[in-house]
């Protein structure tokens, strides 16, 4: 029996661990040809040969995601290998937390190169070949599937780099679902809560989201948010694209972006000093924002 995935040619990247490799191998025993992208050679193979051994197609690509020549190499792949592409998910990702009093440059500029810059790179190179293929009369039904976080959505305590980029992640699927329908690309964004190495290097963390021993469901389990990547790379989930989904444990939900209220018009230019009581009745009004993470 096919999967919902069959023959579709899918590129993940941050692949070698952690919500790559729950990506990998459902998309793989959905039946994708996968390549399976990550900086570190080793465990990316490790995760090609689990899929390979349990009867699934996928290869290693070890190309720079932040680097805008190099990730090329990952669509040359993909399509010299499989002969075609329909997939991008990025899932790449790294943390530097740090308060915003005491963050430094470099701390800022690694999260904007892997998360912000690292969602482009890839991406682009693949919207320039289905592009292509699209103008040359061929149907294309491509994906490209990001990964958003809710400290983008809300913000979070300790990680205004990894929110600010984030928030540039969530408003990046907006601007490519607009832009690429004409091509036959769809784009929406995940914000996934599960057990990997980022989310269990803090000790409390790691002990709320182990696996339970009892057989029990695992709530925390990365192949949870696996299903909805993989339903939203399939040919099922073309009438989809401009979303933010949120999924943890067995939830799937949207994520409701920003909203314009009614607003307060006089029909004039405020004077400065007028300007407090409008923000008075704006705010009496507003429906309050979720609290940001850490408050």
């Amino acid at each position: 029996m096919s999967g919902i995935c069959q023959d579709r040619v899918v590129i993940i990247t941050g692949a070698g661990g952690g919500l790559g490799a729950a990506h990998a191998r459902v998309f793989a025993a959905e039946g994708a040809c996968v390549i399976v992208n990550d900086i570190n050679k080793d465990a990316a193979q490790k995760v090609v040969d689990e899929i390979t051994a349990a009867g699934g197609r996928a290869v290693v690509n070890t190309s720079d995601i932040t680097n805008y020549a190099d990730s090329e190499n990952a669509v040359k792949q993909a399509i010299d290998t499989y002969g075609d592409l329909h997939v991008v998910v990025n899932n790449a990702g790294i943390n530097r937390d740090r308060m915003f009093a005491s963050m430094t440059e470099a701390e800022w500029d690694a999260i904007m190169a892997v998360h912000l810059k690292g969602h482009f790179c890839i991406s682009s190179h693949a919207v320039h070949y289905w592009r292509d293929q699209s103008k040359a009369g061929k149907k294309v039904d491509a994906r490209i599937i990001n990964t958003t976080s809710g400290a983008g959505l809300q913000g979070s305590i300790g990680q205004s780099n990894y929110a600010a980029a984030k928030a540039g992640i969530a408003a990046l699927t907006l601007n490519q679902a607009a832009e690429l329908g004409r091509y036959g690309v769809t784009a929406n964004a995940i914000a996934p809560a599960a057990r990997t190495g980022m989310t269990t290097a803090v000790e409390s963390m790691a002990e709320r989201m182990k696996k339970p021993d009892d057989g029990s469901f695992d709530y925390w389990a990365p192949e949870n948010v696996s299903s909805l990547v993989v339903w939203l790379g399939s040919a099922q989930s073309a009438h989809v694209t401009g979303r933010v989904f949120e999924s943890e444990g067995g939830k799937i939900s949207i994520a409701d972006g920003w909203r314009t209220t009614q607003g307060v018009d006089k029909g004039a230019r405020w004077q400065p000093a007028e300007v407090g009581d409008a923000v008075k009745q704006l705010m009496a009004k507003e429906v309050p924002a979720q609290k940001v993470y850490g408050t």
